[in-house]
């Protein structure tokens, strides 16, 4: 199965989870995906009463620099990660 296929299915398992994941795991989970499929945070920081907004954009921001492909395979392992501690439905 190729890079981009595992990418996939992991995107669809892990709406499957048995129980909802934390806000850090999730923060993780939107910066690894934001990554690998757009790359690089091109957009301008959200204003200062979006706080949800700021958190995503803040995370994402932190992984500017990180190739697109190893994006995916640490998204790959996220998800891996909370299925084995959460469980899938």
């Amino acid at each position: 199965m190729s890079l981009d296929e595992r990418f996939n299915k992991a995107a669809e398992e892990v709406k499957e989870l048995s129980a909802p994941a934390s806000d850090a795991d999730l923060l993780e989970l939107y910066s690894l995906y934001k990554q690998a499929t757009v790359g690089d945070c091109n957009t301008t920081r959200p204003g200062m009463l979006d706080f949800r907004g700021k958190a995503k954009w803040d995370a994402w921001d932190k992984k500017k620099g990180m190739n697109q492909d190893d994006a995916k395979e640490q998204y790959i392992q996220k998800v891996e990660e909370l299925i084995s501690i959460i469980g899938k439905k």
